[in-house]
């Protein structure tokens, strides 16, 4: 079986046993090195006959994933001073804890000890990231917001009126867009990063651009598991691709914290704001910002795409 048959068979298989164990015992779940193994976290060891007969390993760990998200929430409305110098932190489902991670350990620490959270479940650790929305001012072949440039995430409509998903950084509600020509709808950063422009008189299509000239069509928005491979496509450096590192993973900009994210090693650059993020051939999310670069490699996050369309009442255009 191929990567990605072995990655939509897990995403499958991680939504099954979250709705089966329940909030209470299920502690997330990720692809082992190599795709080849679902590895499905509880906190119950009676529930791994369960997982088992998923075709998944189960591993025992101390916390849930809900308990784990809820140390997030509580890191998300820190006080301000705190959030602003700490780059970023997520559950890591991996390591069973939430990973807050600053320029320094002890800016880290004094993140934690702000939000008030248990220790033992907070992993602190210096970084050299600089999180920063991926938006510039040079022209390109993409949407364009007066004298800014970003890139169409996904097709969609609502009800009749055709339109696209994009980053909420690169323009707000009532702001203008041109090639295609229309209108953000609606725009929400920080806290959020994510927008819809209408985009009337234009034809969506079910495409992502690919590599080589080539187009993939979306056929859907499951969500991928940690662990799965991923890639992106934007106007500045076109399609580039990496893994899913972590879900739900807040990180702070110089104009604030946008939580929810999802962490992956594709690389990105200024200009490839609002791009596609897209696993197989399921959606995922329009990229938000991230750290490095393509010559040098770096980390990139993305907003999932369904939050976008539950907000706004959006249907994803599909093939």
């Amino acid at each position: 079986m191929t990567r990605l048959a072995n990655e939509q068979r897990a995403a499958a298989t991680e939504a099954t046993l979250s709705s089966k164990l329940g909030a209470d015992s299920f502690g997330g779940a990720w692809l082992n090195e190599d795709a080849s193994k679902l590895m499905v976290a509880t906190t119950d060891a009676a529930e791994s006959a369960a997982i088992e007969e998923q075709g998944a390993q189960p591993v025992v760990v101390k916390r849930t994933l809900a308990e784990l998200e809820g140390i997030v929430q509580k890191i998300d409305q820190a006080p301000e001073p705190a959030r602003s110098g700490a780059a970023l932190w997520y559950v890591d489902v991996t390591a069973n804890n939430v990973s807050v991670q600053a320029p320094t350990v002890e800016a880290a620490q004094a993140l934690a000890d702000a939000a008030g959270v248990d220790k033992e479940a907070v992993s602190a650790s210096a970084t050299a990231e600089q999180p920063k929305p991926f938006i510039d001012i040079i022209g390109g072949a993409a949407y364009y917001i007066g004298s800014s440039r970003c890139s169409v995430g996904f097709s969609v409509t609502r009800g009749s009126t055709p339109g696209f998903v994009t980053a909420g950084h690169c323009g707000r509600a009532g702001a203008r867009t041109s090639q295609p020509t229309g209108t953000f709808q609606g725009s929400s950063f920080p806290g959020n990063d994510y927008a819809w422009v209408a985009a009337p008189g234009n034809t969506p299509q079910p495409l992502v651009r690919g590599s080589g000239g080539s187009s993939v069509t979306v056929r859907g928005s499951s969500q991928a598991s940690v662990g799965s491979s991923i890639c992106r496509s934007g106007s500045t450096t076109g399609w580039r691709c990496g893994t899913i590192q972590q879900h739900n993973a807040s990180v702070t900009y110089p104009q604030g914290t946008v939580g929810g994210l999802t962490r992956t090693s594709a690389c990105a650059e200024p200009g490839d704001s609002g791009g596609s993020f897209i696993s197989g051939n399921q959606a995922q999310g329009v990229t938000s910002g991230g750290s490095g670069n393509c010559r040098v490699g770096g980390t990139t996050y993305h907003q999932p795409v369904n939050e976008i369309l539950s907000t706004y009442g959006l249907t994803l255009r599909t093939g």
